[in-house]
């Protein structure tokens, strides 16, 4: 018998471009923090839905026959006497399925659309990793996908609305790993390339993390959140993720030393062929010797070891342009010679739309709020740790 959590991985997996947000492992994570994981499969003829506990039912199907799936996760809004009806969905980076069969996504969104219904969703969001393009728009590599423009065609006309929450990062940065190590150091910038080297001669040194770090770690990404100006959550969200996940060996922190002093680190996820950088964290001292782009280069080298065929940069610009707050770490990014895409982005299904414009309006006001609460509380911490 195998676990919950390789059967369900081991069927999204079998979709273009799965994703770790959409693993058990995930949906594990959200359930210690006020979320219900459910979990769909469509087959050729049929569609059923699993709690956790019933996820060991899927390993009695054939995975060939399954031709889409989902992770969705729940959360109940407490409104007066009506919690128990009314929720928010959300399947990150989900639906899996080809996108471009039209027959299938027809289905698949009549399905999701009555599941929201029945579930008293204010909405459902969804954020797939369908490609618009690729490249700068308006740049001499600006690709347009026609099938990602006929997935929001389809949306649109199905009174989905384009999310003003955007969750995930719409936009990212890919490195094709397939290449040899020199070929993927020819594809950076000079500068970069220059960087990488020079750190290495400078004493600085990349060691994989263990779970005895954590505290370091976090403290670190702390100091960095507030330097940054940044939010981040508390210390016991992150030690969830982290430890779940590498306990399940699908991300592993690499940390750079210099005379056994950390002064930078990396959170590195893995998934079907794919490397996610997601969380990065700096001291202030000894920038100059470059530890990150030797954390960036040596993830890559990991990442490929591992059978990786992509790596993922987690997050590029909504507009690529200077007045976007993502611009420089997305030039340090674009150093690193990987390609842009554009996908679909986070689109919100509203069954009630007076209740989803009501939700829309109040709940900016509210996350406003608690991240200048959590801004000042970890700026509290840091310094009360230095």
């Amino acid at each position: 018998m195998h676990s919950k959590a390789t059967i369900w991985n081991q069927i999204i997996s079998t979709f273009p471009n799965p994703h770790f947000l959409q693993t058990y492992e995930w949906g594990q994570v959200k359930a210690q923090n006020g979320w219900e994981p459910t979990f769909i499969v469509w087959m050729k003829n049929s569609c059923q839905s699993f709690t956790p506990d019933q996820i060991d039912a899927l390993d009695q199907l054939n995975l060939s026959e399954i031709v889409a799936a989902t992770m969705i996760l729940k959360r109940r809004i407490p409104i007066g006497g009506i919690a128990a009806r009314l929720s928010v969905l959300y399947a990150p980076k989900g639906p899996l399925m080809d996108w471009t069969n039209e027959s299938l996504r027809e289905r698949v969104l009549d399905d999701l659309q009555s599941f929201a219904k029945k579930q008293g969703g204010i909405f459902l969001k969804v954020d797939p990793d369908v490609v618009l393009g690729t490249g700068i728009p308006g740049s001499e590599e600006d690709v347009i996908f026609d099938a990602g423009q006929q997935v929001t065609s389809t949306l649109k006309r199905r009174g989905w609305e384009f999310s003003s929450d955007q969750i995930q990062f719409r936009n990212t940065v890919l490195i094709d790993l397939s290449a040899s190590e020199d070929e993927i150091l020819a594809r950076m910038k000079q500068k970069t390339r220059y960087n990488v080297r020079l750190s290495g001669r400078k004493d600085v040194i990349v060691r994989v993390g263990t779970i005895d770090d954590f505290p370091g770690l976090y403290k670190m990404y702390a100091e960095t959140s507030v330097r940054d100006g940044f939010v981040i959550r508390d210390g016991a969200y992150y030690l969830e993720v982290w430890e779940r996940f590498m306990r399940a060996e699908m991300a592993e922190p690499l940390i750079a030393e210099v005379n056994g002093e950390p002064v930078a680190a990396i959170f590195v996820f893995y998934f079907s062929e794919r490397a996610y950088y997601v969380y990065g964290m700096s001291r202030a001292v000894h920038r100059e010797k470059m530890p990150a782009y030797l954390l960036q280069w040596e993830a890559m080298k990991r990442a490929r070891a591992r059978g990786c065929q992509t790596y993922d940069l987690w997050g590029a610009p909504e507009e690529f342009d200077e007045s976007d707050p993502l611009w420089g770490v997305f030039r340090f990014k674009q150093g690193l010679g990987g390609e842009v895409v554009r996908t679909l982005g986070a689109w919100d299904y509203p069954p009630n739309k007076v209740w989803y414009r009501l939700y829309a309006e109040i709940i900016p006001r509210i996350f406003d709020i608690m991240r200048a609460r959590g801004k000042k509380k970890t700026s509290q911490q840091v310094r009360s740790d230095t």
